[in-house]
């Protein structure tokens, strides 16, 4: 299966970006942190996949160090979206991989309305939806 390489870096990057600011270059060896948002925590699996390629591990380090020292520096987020975007066209495993960790896509044409008093869309909910009242919920 061929995948989007670019579309997989542009869903990827929120998370990405969270995770490195959170955590700087630590991320690439940090332990899950349970304290860590949800997308701070899937950009810390996304760069933890990266770095499990030995052999592309200075380059991803040097693109992580770019964005950890000025996070908004576009030129260093865009040398971190070209190093991801590098990793992913050589290894097709790897682009499935992120597939399947990265949450699908918003398609364009998609729109969802909710109206009225507790109402409620989502495209995907992997969680509790609560809007309000004698609501208790136990995890």
């Amino acid at each position: 299966m061929t995948f989007d390489v670019a579309q997989l870096v542009e869903q990827g990057w929120p998370f990405v970006g969270a995770a490195v600011g959170a955590y700087g270059t630590a991320v690439l060896t940090r332990t899950a942190d349970e304290g860590a948002t949800a997308t701070v925590s899937l950009g810390q699996r996304v760069l933890q996949r990266l770095w499990r390629r030995e052999e592309s591990r200075p380059y991803l380090q040097r693109a992580v160090q770019g964005v950890a020292d000025d996070p908004e520096d576009t030129e260093a987020q865009a040398g971190l979206r070209a190093e991801i975007r590098r990793l992913l066209r050589e290894d097709d495993e790897l682009a499935r991989d992120l597939a399947e960790l990265l949450p699908a896509p918003v398609r364009p044409n998609e729109s969802y309305v909710a109206s009225g008093q507790g109402a409620v869309t989502a495209r995907v909910n992997h969680g509790v939806i609560s809007t309000g009242g004698d609501v208790t919920v136990e995890r």
